[in-house]
């Protein structure tokens, strides 16, 4: 089976993939133009933005085991 699946990857899966939109956006933004609150306000949001985003794959490691649970019933 892992054959298949390997057969069926490209090139282009091995690649990193590329941060596009806000994420890159926030990477290229000169931070020297910004006040220290500023900046400070910019590390409170993006440690909540973690902080959600920790939970959501926390959520989908919850709702991935369940299925497996499910759907591995006899081993």
């Amino acid at each position: 089976m892992r054959a298949a699946k390997e057969a069926d990857m490209s090139f282009e899966d091995l690649e990193p993939r590329r941060v596009r939109g806000p994420l890159a956006e926030l990477g290229r933004e000169d931070l020297d133009l910004h006040s220290v609150e500023d900046c400070q306000e910019r590390i409170a949001a993006l440690e909540a933005e973690i902080v959600r985003t920790r939970a959501a794959m926390a959520n989908k490691a919850e709702r991935k085991s369940a299925a497996d649970a499910l759907f591995n019933f006899g081993g």
